[in-house]
């Protein structure tokens, strides 16, 4: 008879960066802000409302996204240098 886990695993495999991952994201947040103006157009929303909410979302996503990846790279360094010999 086949055991069933007693703990499924959950973890995702490590990927690695790509090679210009600020642009990538840059990209990302660009499109979703082109959403949210094109969501507005065909709801019929105010669309000067929607594109001030888009620059808005892609300056703050952008901002706290360089912010974090800033403190990690920091970490990673931080780390690195206490291993050194």
């Amino acid at each position: 008879m086949r055991r069933s886990p007693s703990r499924l695993l959950w973890d995702v495999p490590e990927a690695p960066p790509t090679k210009h991952p600020y642009r990538d994201t840059m990209l990302v947040y660009g499109g979703l802000a082109v959403v949210i103006v094109l969501f507005s157009w065909i709801t019929g929303g105010p669309v000067e409302k929607a594109f001030v909410v888009a620059i808005a979302f892609f300056v703050v996503a952008s901002s706290w996204t360089a912010y974090r990846w800033r403190v990690q790279l920091a970490k990673a360094r931080a780390r690195d240098d206490d291993e050194a010999p």
